[in-house]
C-alpha cells in the first residue's frame, strides 16, 4: 500500500485528496498546566486552518504533551497534527504514544527528529533518539498498514494514522535535499511542512528537483509560512536560526517600516504575498503558517491571501 492510497479519514487527509488548497497552522502548547491555553488557540484558529500542528517540546522546552494538547484542540474544534520527536522517546514510547493518540482520535502525525536539548531549558537532559524521523516514519506506516509493531509482533486494530514529516529546501548540501525528501516518502510519509521559506526562488529551484524526481507526486507538499511580526525576528532568524534562508531584502523591507504595528503590518502582507506566489508553484498542495505565538494573525492573513471559506469535506 503506498502513501497515496491510504485513506486516514482525517479532514487533513480528505482536503488534499480533494485537490483543494490545504492550509495548516501551529499551536505551541504552554509550559504549565494551563489548558486553557490551547482551548484560546484553537477557538482563533477554527474555521482558517483545516488542521493545527501541536508542537512536541518546541526549542527543547518542557511543554504540556503533544497528545493531550492535540486531544484539547480537537474538543475546540480544530484537529490536530500531533507532532512527535525521536529527541525525547524510545520505540516503546512512541509506539504506546501513537496507539494512544489515536483511541483519543488524533488522525495525523508529524515525524521529527526534534530540536537539539542545547537550545531548550534542560541542556543537561540526555537525547533518546532511538530512531532517526525517516525510520518513526517507517515504524509508524508499519502499525498502520500491516498492523505490526517494529519487533514483528501483530496488533488486532492498528492506528488511524495519516503520517507528515518534515523537510528543509535550504539545507547543505542543497544538492542532495531532494534525494532525502525520496527517503522519506520511501519510508511512508503522506505530506511534508517544509521549513520557513523566504528565499522563493530558492525553494522553487528545488520544486525543480523534487518535480524531476516525479516526488511531487506521491507526496503532498505543504508550504511553510511565517509571518515576520517585526525587523529584529527578521534579523534573528537569519543570523541565529539553523537551515534559514532569509534574504537581506526581505529584512531591509520590514525595516523600512516603523516598529510596531506598521512592521506587523508588513509582515503579514508579506505572507500574503508569498502564499499567492508559492500557491502557483506546481506541486505545492498547500501553506503550512507557523505565526510563533502570534496566532492572532493567522485568520486575517488566511483571509486576506483569498483561502476562505475552507473546504468542507465528508
Amino acid at each position: 500500500m503506498t502513501a497515496t492510497e491510504y485513506k486516514a479519514g482525517s479532514n487533513l487527509e480528505k482536503v488534499l485528496a480533494s485537490g483543494a488548497f490545504a492550509v495548516t497552522g501551529e499551536c505551541g502548547p504552554p509550559k504549565s498546566a494551563d489548558g486553557s491555553v490551547i482551548e484560546a488557540k484553537a477557538k482563533l484558529l477554527k474555521g482558517y486552518v483545516d488542521a493545527v500542528n501541536i508542537t512536541d517540546n518546541q526549542t527543547a522546552v518542557v511543554r504540556v504533551c503533544s497528545m493531550a494538547s492535540g486531544y484539547v484542540a480537537q474538543q475546540n474544534g480544530v484537529e490536530a497534527i500531533m507532532q512527535m520527536t525521536c529527541r525525547d522517546r524510545n520505540r516503546l514510547a512512541m509506539q504506546a504514544d501513537i496507539l494512544g493518540a489515536s483511541t483519543l482520535g488524533i488522525k495525523n502525525i508529524l515525524c521529527l527528529t526534534g530540536d537539539h536539548m542545547s537550545f531548550g531549558n534542560h541542556p543537561q537532559a540526555k537525547g533518546v533518539h532511538d530512531l532517526d524521523a525517516i525510520n518513526l516514519i517507517k515504524m509508524y506506516k508499519d502499525m498502520r498498514d500491516e498492523k505490526k509493531f517494529q519487533c514483528g509482533d501483530e496488533m488486532t486494530v492498528a492506528p488511524e494514522l495519516y503520517i507528515g514529516c518534515a523537510e528543509n529546501p535550504f539545507a547543505d548540501p542543497f544538492e542532495l535535499r531532494a534525494l532525502r525528501l525520496r527517503k522519506k516518502i520511501e519510508a511512508g510519509a503522506d505530506f511534508i511542512q517544509t521549513q520557513c521559506i523566504f528565499n522563493i526562488p530558492k525553494f522553487k529551484q528545488w520544486m525543480q528537483e523534487v518535480r524531476a524526481l516525479g516526488l511531487h507526486k506521491e507526496v503532498k507538499i505543504l508550504a511553510g509560512i511565517t509571518p515576520i511580526k517585526g525587523a529584529g525576528m527578521a534579523n534573528y532568524m537569519k543570523k541565529f536560526v539553523p537551515g534559514m534562508d532569509v534574504p537581506q531584502e526581505i529584512i531591509d523591507r520590514i525595516s523600512g517600516q516603523e516598529k510596531g504595528a506598521p512592521q506587523q503590518a508588513e509582515g503579514k502582507k508579506l505572507a500574503v504575498e508569498m502564499i499567492k506566489e508559492l500557491a502557483e508553484v506546481e506541486g505545492v498542495a498547500g501553506v503550512h503558517i507557523m505565526a510563533v505565538e502570534w496566532e492572532v494573525a493567522v485568520p486575517e492573513i488566511v483571509e486576506a491571501a483569498g483561502l476562505l471559506p475552507r473546504p468542507a469535506v465528508a
